[in-house]
């Protein structure tokens, strides 16, 4: 009667057990032991910024450490109640225990899954850019269809969003935007956004009613803090103002406050054009710059290692990481990992997880 779920509470205090070792949850107990001691100093709140990233990291440690706490302890209370239950054969004790394993099971999964979430900057915002492709019109109605899914995606998880560039069409759509990404790991989710989109549909912009193929390129980047040490010279960067586009007031269409910046030796560009002050848009934009240079570099390093493997892929326009076909038939699938979905509405609605999670995943 108890032999099955006896051979799931071992089962999961097996899978309990290796995260225990990859999250070095013991270390965690002692960090957070750490700087509740430094908490606790009364010039602790004398450090500024460095006070509130510290509260942030024992936030962190701190979830993480209870999480793991609360399942190994529902587990022992399953194994005692298993152990009772068999003596006297009480069938209350298996109800209970049957239905205390799924929320386990679900609460593991879920820490199993943040385990994937552990990059240098997963944690830290993101700056999410998107940018049309060849195809005119076309392209630019699908880079605002994508914009849109994307602010969706970081509504239901909670993710505050603000624009600093943004670039309407003349006819439909975008020609590109760029939004600050301000939530828990928003960077480690929308990693797995960086790539070539494609859609394929009946283009509402043909006579003739065909079917088209537009591209968009999804840039993201994380938000890196001061720590990190890019240097960026002058005589490597190209300054140029121009006016704001779009809704800002009366300011925004006077004062040439909106701020390029080209980076001559890599060609990256970035802009910023959300604030009125044109100093506020500056440094926002080099932040920005200086962040993508970082996300360059490790990807040269990605690259280089990835030579040596058979699998590795061509890096190029064509090579999207996904499709999404509204006609002849409705699916979005994922070229890396082959994860679709029928519901093409739900995902363009910004129901991404699916997509997300068999992602991170994959380098389980």
């Amino acid at each position: 009667m108890f032999r099955e779920p006896k051979e799931t509470v071992k089962e999961l205090q097996e899978k309990l057990q290796d995260l225990w070792r990859y999250l070095d949850v013991d270390a965690k107990r002692e960090r957070v032991q750490e700087l509740e001691a430094e908490i606790a100093d009364p010039e602790f709140w004398n450090q500024g910024d460095k006070a509130q990233e510290l509260l942030k990291e024992r936030t962190t440690l701190q979830k993480i450490v209870e999480d793991c706490d609360s399942a190994k302890q529902q587990l022992e209370d399953a194994q005692v109640l298993i152990e009772l239950g068999e003596e006297v054969e009480d069938e209350e004790s298996l109800a209970e225990v049957n239905e205390m394993l799924p929320g386990v099971a679900r609460q593991i999964d879920k820490m199993e899954f943040a385990r994937m979430l552990s990059g240098e900057h997963d944690a830290n915002n993101a700056t999410l850019s998107i940018n049309a492709g060849a195809g005119g019109t076309e392209a630019q109605d699908w880079a605002g269809m994508l914009l849109r899914m994307y602010l969706r995606y970081c509504e239901r998880k909670g993710f505050k969003t603000e624009f600093t560039e943004y670039l309407p069409a003349d006819e439909a759509g975008i020609k590109s935007a760029t939004i600050e990404v301000k939530g828990d790991y928003a960077y480690g989710y929308l990693r797995a956004e960086n790539g070539i989109h494609r859609l394929v549909r009946i283009s509402p912009f043909d006579a003739a009613a065909k079917r088209h193929t537009s591209f968009c390129s999804v840039f993201v980047f994380p938000e890196l803090d001061d720590s990190i040490d890019i240097e960026i010279e002058e005589k490597d960067i190209k300054v140029d103002t121009f006016r704001a586009s779009g809704a800002g007031g009366q300011h925004i269409n006077k004062t040439d406050s909106a701020i390029r910046i080209t980076h001559l030796p890599t060609g990256i560009v970035v802009s910023c054009q959300n604030q009125r002050s044109q100093h506020k848009n500056r440094a926002t934009a080099m932040s920005q710059l200086k962040a993508r240079l970082y996300e360059a570099e490790m990807r040269k390093k990605e690259e280089e290692a990835a030579s040596f493997s058979e699998d590795k892929k061509e890096i190029g326009f064509g090579s999207q990481i996904r499709s999404y076909v509204l006609h002849p038939y409705r699916m979005v699938k994922d070229h890396r990992t082959s994860h679709e979905v029928g519901n093409t509405d739900a995902v363009l609605d910004g129901d991404l997880d699916g997509f997300i999670e068999a992602y991170l995943l994959r380098g389980k």
